[in-house]
């Protein structure tokens, strides 16, 4: 098996499923350029009895159709072995020369039967779901033989019409399967393996431009800088990503539009927004298709939902957490005449100072996991929030943008700082520090403690005002 970053258990379910002795029907999905493809056809190589992935209905001049759909799914059986005969006018027709392909090429081994992009492949009353479910009927749950693999980006058709499936195929699905997005550990290990020296730094701001997807981290080039990378892929003269946020949404959604207009939209407060405050901005009317979108969205993990930590405030709160499109807004959007060296020439100026303040903070949140294994606390239950206390004319008011409360009674309070060097607790930032708990506090249960937590990227330099720091994380941690 090809040596895979990453996705050692992916692979190993994957192979536990092949070697089964029943027919298998296993979904896999994640967000588009995470890899899913590479890895199931890393994983099989050879062993396809059949595969076909599905016509893009985005990226063509005119709309693909079924016609077309089919037209390709029939070529696709006849160059792997059926003989030719009439092209199928439905799906039905077209699982059934399917069926007629695997018994020609039945030997009484394993038969493995690989669909990508199935998702692409159900046009408007196309009736694939009906085929796919008397192809699994009639043939894979008789014989036995088959692992029938499916695969797509669109992350919310694979739950709703396979994974949460009420009607024909309700029960059918043996497995599924997401494809997450890599850790900084697997960008790491990604790099390495493609020979491309950087620091841990450059490697977290890489992550923190391009975030967890494989395909993107691939155009990296052994012996350039960082900024150097930065700038050939998004900002030179037909830089490969320049498009990519367009590409992104309409490869995913059938009217990306509105699905944009959400993420445009979300981009302007950190903190979120509220589900009323999303549908007056996009003037949506239609509560059913704002709920969708907001559902889709967090399936495809641009957007995450969260409830602040506060006690008199129930709603929840939607907030844009895909640090491409982040950077994207930030730097990129509406901006047609930037120097094709525009990261080199502007790296140490401020905005982009004060963005890998903002895309470090960021980071973390997608990192949980990491800072509750450096702080010891990896198995206790919890929940991750904001906490956003406004002011008085009596008192200052605060902003803490993560906080884990524990089920063991303790509330990590984390700053999250992305500097050169040990960070320097001074006189005021103390009291700042110190006032924030003071409003935290009468807010917990009386049971419950905060420990200020800093997220470093090398720590906390000893000081007389170090002391009140009771947990370190550094960058070295989110590795891990």
């Amino acid at each position: 098996m090809t040596q895979l970053i990453g996705r050692q258990k992916e692979a190993e379910e994957l192979l536990r499923r092949y070697n089964s002795s029943r027919s298998e029907f296993v979904a896999v999905y994640g967000r588009r350029r995470v890899g899913k493809t590479f890895l199931i056809k890393s994983v099989f190589k050879d062993k396809f009895t059949f595969i076909h992935t599905g016509l893009s209905p985005y990226d063509e001049e005119k709309p693909v159709t079924a016609k077309d759909q089919l037209e390709h799914f029939y070529h696709s059986l006849v160059e792997q072995g059926l003989q030719e005969s009439k092209c199928p006018e439905n799906w039905l027709e077209a699982f059934f020369l399917l069926d007629k392909l695997l018994t020609l090429k039945d030997d009484g081994g394993r038969q493995l039967v690989f669909i990508d992009e199935l998702p692409w492949m159900d046009t408007p009353g196309s009736g694939i779901l009906t085929a796919i479910e008397a192809f699994w009927n009639g043939r894979c749950d008789v014989i036995r033989n088959i692992c029938f693999i499916v695969c797509g980006s669109a992350q919310s058709w694979i739950k709703k019409k396979l994974v949460n499936n009420t009607y024909g195929l309700y029960g059918r699905l043996t497995y599924f399967m997401k494809v997450e997005p890599f850790s900084l550990s697997g960008v790491s290990q990604f790099f390495e393996s493609m020979d491309i020296q950087m620091s841990r730094v450059d490697v977290a701001t890489a992550y923190m431009v391009f975030g967890g997807i494989p395909y993107y981290h691939n155009y990296f080039k052994k012996g350039y800088s960082l900024a150097q990378n930065i700038d050939q892929i998004l900002f030179a003269g037909n830089a490969p990503l320049a498009k990519e946020f367009q590409r992104l949404f309409g490869s995913l959604f059938k009217n990306p539009a509105k699905y944009e207009q959400v993420v445009r939209f979300l981009k302007g407060r950190r903190s979120g927004y509220t589900r009323d405050q999303i549908g007056k901005a996009v003037e949506m009317t239609s509560g059913s298709q704002l709920s969708e979108i907001l559902l889709v969205l967090e399936e495809s993990d641009f957007i995450t939902h969260y409830r602040p930590f506060d006690a008199g405030r129930k709603e929840t709160l939607y907030r844009l957490t895909d640090p491409f499109c982040l950077f994207y807004l930030n730097f990129m959007d509406g901006k047609d005449k930037l120097s094709a060296h525009y990261w080199q020439e502007n790296e140490s100026g401020g905005a982009i100072k004060a963005w890998r303040g903002v895309a470090f903070e960021e980071l973390c949140m997608l990192h949980i996991e990491q800072i509750k294994g450096a702080i010891g606390v990896r198995g206790v239950s919890s929940e991750q929030s904001t906490f956003t206390l406004r002011g008085d004319e009596n008192s200052d008011g605060t902003q803490c943008d993560l906080l884990i409360a524990r089920k063991d009674n303790v509330v990590n309070l984390c700053e999250m700082k992305f500097v050169q060097d040990e960070y320097v607790i001074d006189k005021e930032y103390d009291r700042v520090l110190r006032h924030r708990i003071s409003l935290l506090q009468p807010m917990l249960k009386k049971s419950q403690a905060v420990h200020l937590t800093f997220v470093t990227t090398y720590g906390v330099k000893f000081n007389q005002y170090s002391g009140i720091v009771q947990k370190q994380v550094t960058l070295d941690d989110l590795f891990r």
